[in-house]
């Protein structure tokens, strides 16, 4: 719960379809890291989304936090007004944070509102996010004229409210970098902006963040830069916090910076490294760590699997097993996730081994190497996973989705050679037609394509 991840993200419209009207295509990368930013996001499913907007409000002395219970905007201004979103807002945080600001003497709150639809700033991370994950509510905060060290401690009160509360909160740091570093861009060229693009990079691929607040004013001008404010009380949210760090593009293809960064705060776990070369031992000492925290031999199962796989080990053998998972055959997943966020995840529907166990094991290599949508799992990630396995009972099919109970079965939709399945309760999966609809997209079935329904039961390790 509470602060788990923050993001670095530019607001071109031209990103937007509707707006770029194919010309979105020649700034792929950008749209490609939209894309894992707003896939991070909904495996998250964060409670709030606070997002700071260069293009809110702005105080020269001030920063304003958007008042109310709800905002709307659109991107009629750029020619797409069909391109909207509603967003709720949270008032919780919102009033723990205009009070938190108070007391330490931070002029931050909700006075002073003459724009109260949604700004581009925040209208273009909502448009590549909603298409994976829109359950969440919104704090919306603009930028002021104080000085960086002001910013970054604002971060500093952000991440104190998001810690006090029972939710998961992200931070979306909403900015582009420097205008003008090219001659047919939108300001023409300045040395320094390619110049600012560089630093900043350096200084975000590293976590470095209080280097933020020593960058010149006058340098930061001269590089008609747009985030680096909002990049500042991101970076308070991280004081004194390690962090691990991705990357995942940069571009200039307009003239203006585009810059993309995933931010997760570093959870201390027992460290692999060992003293004495003795990988083995210490390997051990982590396995038992787990386990004991688990004390689960399907869960012990999959994290030796993994470990040794990791470690290019030989996988671990199958003997000394309780009974059942030798003589029982059945599908299975194994999820792993890094400081809560899905890492990879990677299950057989049903049996394909002649035992759970071997079923569990084959399953728990795939999970950390072969899931498409992540690069394979290194060494020095091991401290930071949490394993579970699920042991899937027979599918059976139903006649609709008044037999679905989204605690206790898990769904299979089917369409042809499509097939998607979801697990039973999953945070953030609430109703019965949201678990069949996000099984069916999962399938690629389109929502007026007929299917067949399936329900399983599962048993969860953890």
């Amino acid at each position: 719960m509470a602060f788990v991840a923050a993001f670095m993200v530019p607001h071109p419209p031209i990103a937007i379809h509707e707006v770029g009207h194919g010309d979105e295509a020649q700034i792929q990368p950008t749209l490609d890291s939209y894309d894992t930013i707003a896939r991070i996001i909904a495996e998250i499913q964060p409670d709030t989304i606070v997002v700071t907007s260069p293009h809110a409000i702005m105080y020269s002395d001030y920063f304003h936090i958007s008042p109310g219970e709800k905002a709307y905007g659109d991107m009629g201004r750029f020619g797409a007004p069909e391109i909207a979103f509603e967003a709720d807002y949270d008032t919780e945080f919102v009033d723990k944070l205009s009070a938190e600001a108070g007391k330490l003497g931070i002029p931050a709150g909700t006075l002073g509102e003459k724009e109260p639809e949604l700004d581009h700033g925040v209208l273009v991370p909502a448009y590549f996010i909603n298409q994976y994950y829109y359950n969440y509510d919104l704090v919306r905060i603009g930028l002021s004229g104080l000085s960086l060290k002001t910013h970054y401690n604002l971060g500093r009160v952000i991440r104190s409210v998001a810690d006090s509360m029972d939710k998961k909160i992200v931070l979306i740091a909403s900015g582009d970098l420097s205008h003008c570093q090219k001659e047919d861009g939108p300001y023409g060229f300045s040395p320094e902006g390619p110049e600012y693009d560089e630093k900043l990079m350096d200084v975000m691929s590293r976590g470095a963040f209080e280097e933020l607040l020593s960058f010149d004013e006058k340098f930061l001008r001269k590089a008609q830069e747009c985030g680096h404010r909002s990049f500042c009380i991101m970076a308070g949210a991280f004081h004194n916090t390690e962090v691990d760090v991705q990357i995942l593009s940069h571009e200039a293809t307009f003239g203006v910076g585009y810059g993309f960064g995933v931010f997760i705060p570093r959870v201390d776990k027992p460290d692999l490294k060992s003293d004495d070369g003795g990988k083995q031992n210490t390997i051990n000492e982590f396995l038992g760590y787990k386990i004991n925290q688990t004390k689960d031999p399907y869960v012990e199962l999959a994290w030796k699997t993994i470990i040794c796989h990791v470690t290019g080990q030989e996988l671990p053998d199958l003997f000394d097993l309780p009974k059942e998972m030798l003589e029982t055959k059945a599908g299975a997943f194994v999820s792993v996730h890094e400081l809560g966020m899905l890492r990879g995840c990677i299950g057989t529907i049903s049996a394909t081994c002649n035992s759970v166990a071997e079923e569990i094991r084959q399953n728990a290599v795939s999970a950390v190497s072969r899931d498409p949508r992540f690069s394979p799992v290194v060494e020095r990630e091991l401290s930071k996973l949490e394993i579970s396995v699920d042991v899937l009972g027979e599918a059976e099919k139903i006649s609709s989705q008044e037999e679905l109970d989204v605690k206790r079965y898990g769904v299979i939709v089917e369409s042809g050679a499509k097939r998607g399945l979801l697990l039973p309760d999953l945070e953030g999966v609430d109703s019965i037609e949201q678990q069949v609809d996000i099984a069916r997209q999962k399938a690629g079935i389109h929502y007026d394509e007929p299917y067949i329904l399936y329900r399983f039961e599962v048993i969860r390790h953890t």
